[in-house]
């Protein structure tokens, strides 16, 4: 009956987590989707199969090392997902049916109910702008005066080598102007850095906002 129970939360779980995904600008994985229905089951299988309460703290240790395969690099709302499914497992392995079934409502609900309220989203997008300049370029500020025409805030980041040291990749941090036309910028930088790579891209969650 546990196991029932922990496999019918572990689905609950996985539902919110796929409703929690719509809308966003990342998409859902169907592999970690069924992981999450099946590991409440296995955690809870896992203490019900403890005795004594030293065997049961050794093997909660060992359940929540299991964080680590999504920890690298790994998403934050997976990674709370994980824990979620883990605590809804803990909880019907220990005989907790009743606070089993509350918790994965109540965090279930409150997790899509944030996701999709669009709660601390960015109001501004922001992007990485990668501009690749040869060796023999002094790029100090060689490109503030086209990033300033184009972005309302620019920083710049890293400064990196590439294809064996003779060639430098610059990478900024920019807050694009409303309306503004990104292949106008784009023909611009490529005239200066020589006609080497550019990459646009939209920014990872944990890179730091400007």
């Amino acid at each position: 009956m546990s196991m029932v129970l922990a496999l019918f939360l572990g689905f609950v779980v996985s539902l919110a987590y796929m409703v929690s995904g719509k809308g966003n600008e990342y998409s859902y994985s169907t592999r970690f989707t069924i992981t999450l229905a099946l590991l409440p089951c296995m955690v809870s299988v896992v203490i019900l199969l403890v005795g004594t309460d030293v065997a049961r703290a050794f093997s909660i240790a060992g359940v929540f090392s299991l964080v680590r395969f999504r920890s690298l690099p790994g998403d934050s709302r997976d990674i709370s997902c994980v824990f979620f499914a883990m605590a809804v497992g803990l909880c019907v392995g220990m005989g907790f049916l009743t606070l089993a079934v509350l918790v994965t409502f109540f965090i279930g609900l409150a997790m899509m109910g944030i996701y999709l309220s669009g709660f601390a989203a960015l109001r501004v997008e922001k992007k990485e702008l990668k501009i690749t300049v040869p060796e023999n370029m002094n790029f100090t500020g060689a490109f503030d005066d086209l990033l300033g025409k184009h972005t309302e805030k620019y920083s710049l980041e890293r400064i990196r080598t590439t294809n064996m040291g003779t060639l430098y990749e610059l990478t900024f941090l920019v807050q694009m102007k409303k309306e503004v036309d990104e292949k106008e910028m784009m023909d611009a930088i490529r005239c200066r850095n020589g006609n080497l790579n550019i990459v646009l891209c939209k920014c990872g969650e944990n890179t730091m906002v400007l």
